[in-house]
């Protein structure tokens, strides 16, 4: 099967990990893929996407004008010019990018909510939690699917811990909150940064990790105990660093970071985001209410005075190789007979 996914952001993030990650799953297993990607995503720039492609996906650049309809244009036109047997899009531009195709079927993955303006045009979608499917008109919805995100298997370097604590100044008695994400209004970390002064948990340390539009203001708001460094190419040694995890968002639609943070055996903080409900189970403790300092203050109180252990999450259910075969099988519905 010929699979083309289009995915037109600049910067690598969450859902670019989640594309590419599914776009090397879908060749190892024998697809030909083909990867639509902006010109800017291949710029020399450390956050950048293409470099960061598996070599057996073949990539294809829509030219990048000051203007995005011109990527979306030029997108387009590739995806007619390629003739897929499914074309996937991913976030906004690229689900824009598949109206007026014909004879292909179009999808999109549900990467954060339905928007009509984005998805209504399209043959299928796949949501990746529960709470998105109630959101879609009736019709589409027959034509959707609820697929988890995965979680590949990663192995910090051995020496992550001991180096990453000391880069930041954190002694090993100190106990680490960490989150990851983009500094963006969204994900909380100024929620977060402001819990963890009121909380003023005795021998804690917080690290904000992950680059974006809000980390120049958050360094400025930021006190001494507290780590931003930036954008960073490997996350498990962060999370190796970390004693405690912890999402702060206002906003989430599955929360992979979440798995990934499981994955490393850490306990969770979360707020009753929609993904965060939907992971309940897995997190083991109770959800704080988003955008609420003093009960983000409170559940860091309690896990710095309790200070939790690492543990076994069940994630066999998250690995990449089961939802493969879900996506094939959803796949399949549009393109046998």
């Amino acid at each position: 099967m010929h699979i083309a996914h289009l995915l037109l952001t600049k910067r690598f993030a969450g859902t670019e990990r989640h594309v590419l990650e599914l776009s090397a799953a879908q060749a190892a297993a024998g697809h030909r893929v083909t990867l639509i990607l902006r010109r800017k995503a291949a710029q020399a720039r450390a956050d950048a996407i293409a470099h960061r492609v598996d070599p057996r996906v073949d990539v294809l650049l829509a030219h990048d004008l000051v203007d995005r309809w011109p990527v979306i244009a030029h997108a387009r036109a590739l995806v007619r010019r390629l003739r897929p047997d499914i074309a996937h899009a991913h976030l906004g531009s690229a689900s824009r990018a598949l109206r007026g195709v014909r004879g292909i079927p179009r999808l999109a993955t549900l990467h954060i909510d339905y928007v009509p303006e984005q998805h209504a045009h399209l043959d299928g979608l796949v949501a990746i939690a529960p709470w998105q499917l109630p959101g879609i008109p009736a019709p589409l919805r027959a034509r959707s699917v609820q697929i988890d995100n995965w979680v590949l298997p990663r192995t910090a370097a051995p020496d992550a811990r001991a180096r990453i604590r000391a880069a930041i100044g954190v002694g090993d008695d100190d106990y680490l909150f960490g989150a990851l994400g983009r500094m963006e209004s969204s994900k909380g970390m100024d929620v977060l940064l402001e819990a963890f002064a009121r909380a003023a948990v005795p021998g804690a340390r917080l690290a904000l990790v992950g680059g974006g539009r809000e980390l120049v203001a958050l360094r400025g708001r930021a006190a001494g105990q507290v780590a931003l460094p930036g954008f960073v190419e490997a996350p498990e040694d962060w999370l190796a660093a970390f004693d405690c995890f912890v999402s702060p968002s206002r906003e989430e639609p599955f929360g992979l970071v979440m798995i990934e943070a499981m994955q490393a055996r850490l306990p969770v903080i979360a707020t009753d985001t929609g993904g965060a409900r939907h992971l309940a189970t897995l997190i083991g403790t109770p959800l704080v209410a988003t955008g609420d300092v003093d009960a983000l203050a409170q559940a860091l109180t309690k896990a710095g005075r309790e200070r939790p252990a690492r543990r076994d999450y069940p994630l066999d259910a998250m690995r990449v190789e089961h939802k493969l075969r879900e996506l094939d099988a959803f796949y399949r519905r549009f393109t046998s007979g």
